[in-house]
Protein backbone atom coordinates (compact mmCIF):
# COMPACT_ATOMS: atom_id res chain seq x y z
CA UNK A 1 0.00 0.00 0.00
CA UNK A 2 1.45 3.34 -1.00
CA UNK A 3 0.88 6.97 -0.25
CA UNK A 4 0.15 8.52 -3.67
CA UNK A 5 1.02 12.12 -2.96
CA UNK A 6 3.78 14.67 -3.34
CA UNK A 7 5.65 15.43 -0.10
CA UNK A 8 8.21 17.81 -1.64
CA UNK A 9 8.26 19.80 -4.85
CA UNK A 10 10.96 21.99 -6.30
CA UNK A 11 11.58 23.99 -9.43
CA UNK A 12 14.87 24.03 -11.27
CA UNK A 13 16.13 27.47 -10.24
CA UNK A 14 18.41 27.57 -13.31
CA UNK A 15 15.32 27.52 -15.51
CA UNK A 16 13.67 30.50 -13.81
CA UNK A 17 15.16 33.65 -15.29
CA UNK A 18 13.14 36.29 -13.47
CA UNK A 19 10.11 36.71 -11.26
CA UNK A 20 8.47 39.57 -9.45
CA UNK A 21 6.89 39.65 -5.99
CA UNK A 22 3.41 38.80 -7.33
CA UNK A 23 4.65 35.72 -9.18
CA UNK A 24 6.76 34.66 -6.21
CA UNK A 25 3.65 34.86 -4.02
CA UNK A 26 1.69 32.74 -6.53
CA UNK A 27 4.50 30.17 -6.47
CA UNK A 28 4.55 30.03 -2.68
CA UNK A 29 0.80 29.61 -2.48
CA UNK A 30 0.80 26.88 -5.15
CA UNK A 31 3.56 24.96 -3.36
CA UNK A 32 1.92 25.32 0.05
CA UNK A 33 -1.52 24.26 -1.22
CA UNK A 34 -0.05 21.40 -3.24
CA UNK A 35 1.83 19.98 -0.28
CA UNK A 36 -1.21 20.36 1.99
CA UNK A 37 -3.42 18.27 -0.27
CA UNK A 38 -2.68 16.48 -3.51
CA UNK A 39 -3.10 13.25 -5.38
CA UNK A 40 -0.13 12.10 -7.45
CA UNK A 41 0.25 8.46 -8.48
CA UNK A 42 2.67 6.97 -10.97
CA UNK A 43 0.79 4.72 -13.37
CA UNK A 44 3.66 2.33 -13.98
CA UNK A 45 4.22 -0.10 -11.13
CA UNK A 46 7.63 -0.14 -9.51
CA UNK A 47 9.42 -3.50 -9.22
CA UNK A 48 9.48 -3.24 -5.43
CA UNK A 49 5.87 -2.04 -5.22
CA UNK A 50 6.76 1.51 -4.14
CA UNK A 51 3.72 3.76 -4.63
CA UNK A 52 4.57 6.96 -2.81
CA UNK A 53 5.05 9.36 -1.26
CA UNK A 54 7.01 11.25 -3.90
CA UNK A 55 9.40 14.13 -4.28
CA UNK A 56 9.02 16.00 -7.55
CA UNK A 57 11.25 18.41 -9.43
CA UNK A 58 9.97 20.42 -12.37
CA UNK A 59 12.38 21.72 -14.98
CA UNK A 60 12.57 22.69 -18.62
CA UNK A 61 14.91 20.58 -20.70
CA UNK A 62 15.46 21.41 -24.37
CA UNK A 63 12.14 23.25 -24.52
CA UNK A 64 10.19 20.44 -22.88
CA UNK A 65 8.81 20.00 -19.40
CA UNK A 66 10.71 17.41 -17.38
CA UNK A 67 9.03 15.98 -14.30
CA UNK A 68 11.56 14.15 -12.14
CA UNK A 69 9.88 11.82 -9.64
CA UNK A 70 11.86 10.52 -6.68
CA UNK A 71 11.22 8.34 -3.67
CA UNK A 72 11.06 9.75 -0.18
CA UNK A 73 14.80 8.93 0.16
CA UNK A 74 15.60 10.99 -3.00
CA UNK A 75 16.35 7.98 -5.21
CA UNK A 76 15.03 8.59 -8.71
CA UNK A 77 12.03 6.61 -9.92
CA UNK A 78 11.07 8.14 -13.26
CA UNK A 79 11.40 11.22 -15.41
CA UNK A 80 8.50 12.19 -17.63
CA UNK A 81 9.08 14.55 -20.53
CA UNK A 82 6.13 16.48 -21.95
CA UNK A 83 6.18 18.63 -25.04
CA UNK A 84 5.16 22.17 -24.19
CA UNK A 85 3.74 23.20 -27.56
CA UNK A 86 0.16 22.52 -26.48
CA UNK A 87 0.71 24.56 -23.30
CA UNK A 88 2.26 27.65 -24.90
CA UNK A 89 -1.01 29.47 -25.57
CA UNK A 90 -2.39 28.64 -22.11
CA UNK A 91 0.84 29.89 -20.50
CA UNK A 92 0.83 33.08 -22.57
CA UNK A 93 -2.88 33.73 -21.86
CA UNK A 94 -2.40 32.98 -18.17
CA UNK A 95 0.48 35.48 -17.91
CA UNK A 96 -1.56 38.15 -19.69
CA UNK A 97 -4.61 37.70 -17.47
CA UNK A 98 -2.45 37.55 -14.32
CA UNK A 99 -0.82 40.86 -15.28
CA UNK A 100 -4.29 42.37 -15.69
CA UNK A 101 -5.38 40.88 -12.38
CA UNK A 102 -2.36 42.16 -10.44
CA UNK A 103 -2.89 45.65 -11.89
CA UNK A 104 -6.61 45.51 -11.16
CA UNK A 105 -6.21 44.60 -7.49
CA UNK A 106 -4.25 47.82 -7.06
CA UNK A 107 -6.68 50.18 -8.76
CA UNK A 108 -9.90 48.60 -10.09
CA UNK A 109 -13.35 48.23 -8.60
CA UNK A 110 -14.28 44.96 -6.87
CA UNK A 111 -16.57 44.06 -9.80
CA UNK A 112 -13.77 44.59 -12.34
CA UNK A 113 -11.42 42.48 -10.22
CA UNK A 114 -14.02 39.71 -9.99
CA UNK A 115 -14.51 39.71 -13.77
CA UNK A 116 -10.78 39.42 -14.42
CA UNK A 117 -10.44 36.75 -11.72
CA UNK A 118 -13.21 34.68 -13.33
CA UNK A 119 -11.36 34.81 -16.65
CA UNK A 120 -8.11 33.90 -14.90
CA UNK A 121 -9.75 30.88 -13.22
CA UNK A 122 -11.20 29.78 -16.57
CA UNK A 123 -7.81 29.79 -18.28
CA UNK A 124 -6.25 28.05 -15.28
CA UNK A 125 -8.96 25.37 -15.25
CA UNK A 126 -8.60 24.69 -18.99
CA UNK A 127 -4.83 24.38 -18.61
CA UNK A 128 -5.25 22.00 -15.66
CA UNK A 129 -7.51 19.77 -17.77
CA UNK A 130 -4.92 19.82 -20.55
CA UNK A 131 -2.19 18.84 -18.08
CA UNK A 132 -4.28 15.96 -16.73
CA UNK A 133 -4.83 14.80 -20.31
CA UNK A 134 -1.10 15.00 -21.15
CA UNK A 135 -0.20 13.05 -18.00
CA UNK A 136 -2.73 10.30 -18.71
CA UNK A 137 -1.13 6.87 -18.59
CA UNK A 138 1.97 8.30 -16.90
CA UNK A 139 0.88 10.09 -13.72
CA UNK A 140 -2.58 10.27 -12.23
CA UNK A 141 -3.36 13.63 -10.64
CA UNK A 142 -6.59 15.12 -9.38
CA UNK A 143 -7.88 18.45 -10.66
CA UNK A 144 -6.60 20.65 -7.77
CA UNK A 145 -3.15 19.07 -8.09
CA UNK A 146 -3.14 19.72 -11.85
CA UNK A 147 -4.08 23.39 -11.25
CA UNK A 148 -1.22 23.89 -8.82
CA UNK A 149 1.25 22.09 -11.05
CA UNK A 150 0.22 24.34 -13.95
CA UNK A 151 0.94 27.41 -11.82
CA UNK A 152 4.42 26.06 -11.15
CA UNK A 153 4.94 25.23 -14.83
CA UNK A 154 4.13 28.86 -15.60
CA UNK A 155 6.75 30.05 -13.12
CA UNK A 156 9.33 28.06 -15.09
CA UNK A 157 8.44 30.06 -18.21
CA UNK A 158 8.86 33.61 -16.95
CA UNK A 159 11.31 35.39 -19.21
CA UNK A 160 11.31 38.81 -17.55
Amino acid sequence: MGDPRIIDISLDEHTILWRNADIEQERKIAVYDLLEENHFALQRSQADGYAGPYKVKLRVQEGRLAIDVMREDDSRLETHILGLARFRRAIRDYFAICDSYFQAIRQATPQQIETIDMARRGIHNDAAELLKERLEGKIEVDFPTARRLFTLICVLHIKG
